[in-house]
Formats: C-alpha cells, sequence, structure tokens
C-alpha cells in the first residue's frame, strides 16, 4: 500500500537527479573554464556567438534559457574582457545586439578542447548520451519558448 506522501520521497523526484547531474556537470567544467577565466554561463554564451558571431540579446536569452537579469551582467563581464560587443541595433533601438571580438573568436581556439575533455568526465556511451540529449531536448521544447 502506498503513502500519500511518497510523492515526496526525494528517491521519487525526476527533477533531483537532473538538478544534481546538471551541478556535477558545471562543477566538471570550472578547472577548464578557469583556464579560459570565464563563468559556465559566459562560455555558453560564447559557444552561441562562435556559431552565431552576432545575435540579439533576446534571442541569446532564448537559446540560453536565461532572462535578461541573469543575461545583462554575463555580457557586461564577458564585453569587460574585450570577448564581446554589445549595441544598440541601428534598425530598432530597442533592440541590443550582440557581437564576437576577434578576442572572442581567440578565445574559440583555446577552448576547442574542452568538450573532448568533458567527454572524459561523464561516464556515458554514445548510444546513450545520444538518447538523453534528445529526451532533456525533448523535455526543454515542452517547456515552450522560455
Amino acid at each position: 500500500m502506498s503513502d500519500k506522501y511518497d510523492v515526496l520521497k526525494l528517491d521519487n523526484q525526476l527533477c533531483f537527479p537532473l538538478y544534481a547531474c546538471a551541478k556535477e556537470i558545471v562543477k566538471r567544467y570550472k578547472p577548464f573554464l578557469d583556464e579560459l577565466e570565464l563563468t559556465y554561463t559566459q562560455y555558453i554564451a560564447m559557444m552561441v556567438l562562435w556559431e552565431e558571431k552576432s545575435i540579439n540579446v533576446k534571442d541569446l536569452g532564448k537559446r540560453l534559457y536565461l532572462d535578461s537579469g541573469t543575461l545583462t551582467p554575463v555580457l557586461k563581464r564577458l564585453e569587460q574582457k574585450n570577448f564581446v560587443t554589445r549595441q544598440r541595433d541601428s534598425r530598432d533601438e530597442r533592440s541590443l545586439i550582440v557581437s564576437v571580438t576577434k578576442e572572442g573568436e581567440k578565445l574559440k581556439e583555446k577552448a576547442v578542447e574542452i568538450p573532448h575533455k568533458m567527454a572524459g568526465c561523464v561516464a556515458l556511451g554514445k548510444e546513450d548520451a545520444t538518447q538523453l540529449y534528445r529526451i532533456l531536448h525533448e523535455i526543454l521544447q515542452g517547456f515552450g519558448e522560455g
């Protein structure tokens, strides 16, 4: 017979292992990112910028699932490090465009080994990793656009 409070047991929560894994993975990134003087949030922002070169801050926030209150200080810090520039869109003054700089592009060369190093930190086969990636993105899509 099940107790009505079983739903409150930590072992019965899907969110807990997701939270704990995310925390542990970010912790494993730290030594690699320390070498680049980046936080994990700065790193994922740079990953989008290396791919896009320039992007509207609102669209960047959507890609990263971050609100402007979190993203603004991250971008200010990256700008202080001369990795990005932020400027108003000439077509729409309300829109802020962030672009990767030459220094930011140089950082890409230093960061390129991080995913390979991280692969050694997670004991998961390629097939399981692919399946987990698909499931996690399915969950994220279920939440909609932020």
